[in-house]
């Protein structure tokens, strides 16, 4: 059916035409744009921090910390040069000892969330899980931002 509503859009006159073959959903995970009454609500890309501080693999623990603590933040992404998420520094590792590299140090392959999550959803798990933060990343794991508890909380609290 896409094919055929692009090509139908495309005899109508509209001059940029893309059959997006992935779907809703994965349009979705990529945090771009939705309509409709559901598209109102807040959601975890919305509310997601992008100016996370994130840092390699062969990076110092010591290093990434002075930086990570002149910033006021007490939680690191660890990416690779396309910004796919690696692993998660917090508090606990942030202490460990500052010659470390981070890749003995993080916590690899954490739970990360999509775009499109509703903050109560993302409310919930944080809650049962007790979580300050969780990042949020494309469906191919890109770095969206990280998604901190308070501020869900007062994005939910300002939607009532």
């Amino acid at each position: 059916m896409s094919p055929r509503a692009a090509s139908r859009l495309e005899t109508l006159g509209f001059a940029e035409v893309y059959d997006y073959v992935d779907g809703k959903a994965d349009w979705m995970a990529a945090g771009l744009p939705t309509e409709g009454t559901n598209a109102q609500h807040p959601r975890a890309g919305d509310t997601a921090r992008r100016d996370v501080p994130t840092c390699g693999l062969t990076e110092k623990l010591g290093d990434v910390r002075s930086r990570v603590e002149a910033k006021g933040w007490n939680a690191v992404v660890v990416v690779n040069d396309e910004r796919v998420v690696l692993g998660l520094l917090r508090s606990k590792e942030l202490a460990m000892d500052a010659a470390q590299p981070i890749e003995n140090v993080m916590r690899p392959g954490p739970s990360t969330f999509r775009p499109y999550v509703s903050l109560h959803e993302m409310l919930h798990f944080m809650d049962d899980h007790k979580l300050e933060s969780s990042p949020v990343t494309t469906s191919d794991g890109r770095l969206v931002g990280l998604l901190l508890h308070k501020d869900v909380v007062a994005a939910l609290e300002k939607e009532k």
